[in-house]
């Protein structure tokens, strides 16, 4: 449902809508509707297409935004940027947090990994995240070999840790590092 109200959606509807206002004005003869609204409607309209065809949807949200919010706050400021970041529409990019992926040189640009879910969780060391890509053409093992850096990536005083799915998956998760190897999903 929330596929129909993306901003490029209601750009083109809008558009859409006083083009027809327009031309049905402008066939009944009334010049004083007619002009304006297609004057405004068809710029409007191809904005709103120009926008539908480089759209990408906000990824998954596992658990409500409500959920952890305090813990959230509580937490790295820049673990709080990053879930609003994924989680809003994106215009003019092939995935989520591509220049993060590209400066990790976990990027290809033909086929890119893509950010399917984010879901946010309390391991034992506090509020983390778990982050589902489908991997694209870049491996698994080129994964694995950052996965230091990951978590050093986005914050001080995480650790991230990979879990491979199968299929072309991975779950990554940010973890405080005051904790220990496990977690515990809040959603799944």
């Amino acid at each position: 449902m929330k596929d129909l109200f993306s901003p490029g959606n209601l750009i083109t509807v809008a558009g859409g809508a006083l083009t027809v206002v327009g031309a049905v004005a402008y066939g009944t003869g009334n010049a004083n509707l007619s002009l304006p609204t297609i004057f405004y409607g068809i710029p409007i309209l191809l904005g709103g297409l120009a926008l539908k065809s480089s759209e990408l949807p906000p990824a998954r949200r596992v658990v409500p935004a409500n959920v952890f919010k305090e813990q959230r706050e509580a937490a790295a400021p820049e673990l709080g940027k990053l879930v609003a970041d994924v989680t809003r529409w994106r215009y003019g990019q092939k995935a989520h947090l591509e220049s993060s992926l590209e400066a990790l040189k976990l990027w290809d640009d033909d086929t890119p990994p893509q950010l399917e879910e984010i879901e946010e969780l309390m391991g034992p060391g506090g509020y983390a995240l778990r982050m589902r890509f489908s991997l694209g053409a870049v491996g698994l093992e080129r994964w694995q070999e950052k996965q230091e850096r990951l978590g050093r990536f986005f914050a001080k005083g995480l650790r991230a840790e990979i879990d491979d799915l199968g299929n072309d998956r991975i779950d990554l998760r940010l973890l405080q590092t005051n904790a220990p190897a496990a977690s515990q999903h809040g959603g799944q």
